[in-house]
């Protein structure tokens, strides 16, 4: 085959798969694809797993730094604990009980990232390096605010009767964890952005 009949061929094979794609588009169902507005429920996803990131990270902080004091490496999550299992869990000796108490701190933080990664990708998708960082910085202190005394400061009195969170962790200790969280959701931002499939077609005109 020469160079002319291949290169007819090759147009012949662009034009067939273009044609294809446009089909499966038209027939695909839920929609068109790729989505050409925000794609929440792909970044609500995203959010968690990189919220599992980010509370792994904030955990092995806590975990080393309660080691470099001389306290119990996983003291965080028995403080924690405290609120399903009251003041007895200052003393919980139990691997299982413990590791139980990580699943819930990462499960927790799988939530939390959530609405991190939603406001970094929504509205600060394009925003310099220094303002997402500011923004995050933001976000991660008033989380703090919200949970210790927005919600804890209350609401374990009420449940559990006392209030051992927000009088066992130390401010600072508590602000560095959230910091550590959110900065590391903002290191990692970017693996939970969307980037669609471009039929092959769009890839020509982008060309």
């Amino acid at each position: 085959m020469d160079h002319d009949a291949q290169w007819l061929e090759l147009q012949r094979l662009k034009a067939q798969v273009a044609a294809m794609e446009a089909e499966l588009a038209a027939s695909a169902p839920g929609g068109e694809w790729p989505p050409r507005s925000y794609y929440t429920t792909y970044h609500i996803l995203g959010g968690m797993v990189l919220g599992l990131v980010g509370a792994a990270a904030s955990l092995l902080f806590n975990i080393i730094g309660a080691a470099m004091v001389g306290r119990h490496p996983l003291e965080l999550i028995r403080v924690y604990l405290t609120f399903p299992l009251g003041e007895k869990a200052m003393e919980v000796q139990s691997g299982f009980v413990l590791a139980a108490g990580c699943c819930l701190y990462l499960g927790t933080g799988m939530i939390g990232g959530i609405p991190f990664h939603l406001i970094l990708s929504r509205f600060f998708g394009e925003a310099s390096m220094l303002r997402r960082f500011i923004v995050t910085t933001i976000l991660a202190i008033g989380v703090w605010l919200i949970n210790f005394y927005g919600v804890l400061s209350w609401l374990q009195p009420l449940l559990i009767g006392g209030n051992w969170i927000v009088e066992q962790v130390p401010i600072y200790v508590a602000i560095a964890t959230h910091l550590v969280f959110g900065w590391t959701l903002l290191l990692v931002d970017q693996w939970g952005r969307f980037e669609p499939y471009r039929p092959y077609g769009a890839q020509e005109q982008r060309a």
